[in-house]
């Protein structure tokens, strides 16, 4: 065994904890590979550290960002966050696909995408671990976020892919959704998913330059028409819809003083620390379901008697629903 394997298999709680808050960027990575790991030792130590840096978390502005794929969020996110470091801020980027397991080769793959904001010393470029699946989205996004809050990083920008589920699993865990948009010409409304605009706290229609100006503006209309037919998410909030280019940095400072503006009326209205309860308390019964289901898999009287189980559904023999009542027996005998 090499001296950097066996420094890094004997860091203690005490290691992680004192490196993640001194912002080491060496740290902030082992412990988000701590929290990655499924051995058991593993998870133990990563739920420990948690526990030893929630004084320290839930500082951050958590935005999520979607869009669908081609929308150009990576250019619009580079230069969003390269604008809020210029502005004194330390931006984390956390890019979320629940679609495929994220290999270390994603970490190459994401800076390359965000250039500007992987050289930035103020940035934190990093895949969001996702194990394939969205509960993976639900559980190790969230504590890969909380682990960049106690390094000192005040907005945490998490992308998603811009398709599948991981919106709205992202959308209950940030503080403000934005939805990338397309200049369409006369398809907009084809692009609109309904679930995510009934969840964005804005629009933004991207790519608002050059010979794209009209059809930004002409897509912006019809979303501003669209969401005036569905509820928004907040009492205290209507969505915006603006024109921006992250290619050529136009609107961004616009598109961020309405987030701010965002933060600012739901504190003043007390709705963000409610919220922010109501994340907490939903990412426990995430867990549970999760740790739930983990127990499931790994009961050897179930894994054995499953496919047996499966086979009876299949054919008709036994009913879905005693065949869960059996499988719970198995759980608890």
């Amino acid at each position: 065994m090499c001296a950097a394997q066996k420094q890094r298999r004997d860091l203690t709680l005490e290691d992680y904890a004192t490196g993640v808050r001194s912002g080491n960027r060496v740290m902030l990575a082992r412990a988000i590979t701590l929290i990655e790991s499924t051995k058991a030792d593993h998870k133990a130590l990563a739920q420990e550290l948690l526990q030893a840096l929630l004084p320290d978390t839930g500082k951050a502005y958590r935005v999520g960002i979607t869009g669908v794929p081609g929308v150009g969020k990576s250019t619009a996110i580079d230069q969003l966050g390269t604008n809020l470091t210029q502005a004194g801020h330390k931006v984390a980027v956390l890019a979320v696909d629940p679609s495929s397991t994220r290999s270390g080769g994603s970490v190459l793959g994401d800076k390359t995408r965000m250039p500007r904001l992987a050289q930035d010393e103020n940035a934190y470029v990093r895949p969001s671990p996702t194990s394939g699946t969205l509960g993976g989205v639900t559980r190790k996004t969230r504590e890969t976020m909380a682990l960049c809050e106690a390094a000192g990083f005040d907005v945490v920008l998490v992308e998603t892919v811009g398709v599948g589920q991981s919106e709205t699993a992202v959308a209950e865990m940030v503080d403000f959704f934005l939805a990338l948009m397309l200049p369409g010409a006369g398809d907009e409304l084809q692009g609109i998913k309904k679930g995510i605009v009934e969840i964005a706290d804005m629009i933004a229609v991207n790519k608002a330059d050059g010979d794209n100006m009209v059809r930004a503006r002409t897509a912006a209309s019809v979303y501003r028409a669209a969401l005036n037919i569905i509820a928004p998410t907040s009492p205290n909030w209507s969505p915006p819809v603006v024109t921006i280019s992250g290619l050529k940095n136009t609107g961004l400072d616009d598109l961020w003083k309405k987030i701010e503006e965002h933060k600012q009326t739901l504190t003043r209205t007390g709705e963000f620390t409610t919220r922010r309860q109501a994340q907490a308390v939903k990412w426990m019964h995430d867990m549970l379901e999760d740790r739930l289901k983990s127990a499931l898999r790994e009961n050897g009287a179930v894994a054995e008697r499953l496919p047996h189980i499966e086979t009876q559904v299949r054919e008709g023999e036994l009913t879905p629903a005693l065949a869960v009542e059996e499988i719970l027996e198995l759980m608890n005998s």
